[in-house]
């Protein structure tokens, strides 16, 4: 099995709505996230020849995937009130909805689903949240 790996970090804010805790409050991570793509051959032919695939399509694909949430306050959906939603888009500020509640668990999978629809071979995911903790998604 080869394995390749890249990542691409990204700054953002969130919160975890419903959570009996400091993190309930918005806060703010550098999170990195580390993608690992597998697969039982290499290319056999062309410019790609001895290629899993090119670093550099993988590499994109990490660090576009990161850029998209770069710098943003990323929230569940139905997790703030229409009012508050009105006065940070009035202050021009970036917001990310998502579907999902905004942990490095669900980060992980989430960015796992993305990048295989996209038609890499992934194997594993891992979200850092901090340089020390970290989420990991393989199926």
């Amino acid at each position: 099995m080869y394995k390749l790996t890249a990542n691409a970090a990204f700054d953002s804010a969130h919160f975890l709505s419903g959570y009996n805790g400091k993190c309930a409050n918005i806060h703010g991570h550098r999170w990195t996230v580390e993608v690992t793509i597998c697969g039982d051959s290499l290319r056999d032919s062309g410019e790609k020849r001895g290629m899993l695939i090119d670093f550099g399509d993988l590499k994109k694909a990490v660090r576009d995937l990161s850029e998209s949430f770069d710098h943003t306050l990323i929230y569940e959906k139905d997790s703030l009130k229409a009012s508050t939603l009105e006065a940070l888009k009035a202050e021009n500020f970036s917001l990310t909805e998502v579907s999902f509640r905004p942990t490095a668990e669900n980060f992980a999978k989430h960015f796992y689903e993305l990048l295989a629809f996209q038609g890499l071979p992934v194997c594993t995911v891992t979200v850092y949240e901090t340089p020390d903790n970290c989420a990991t998604y393989e199926v």
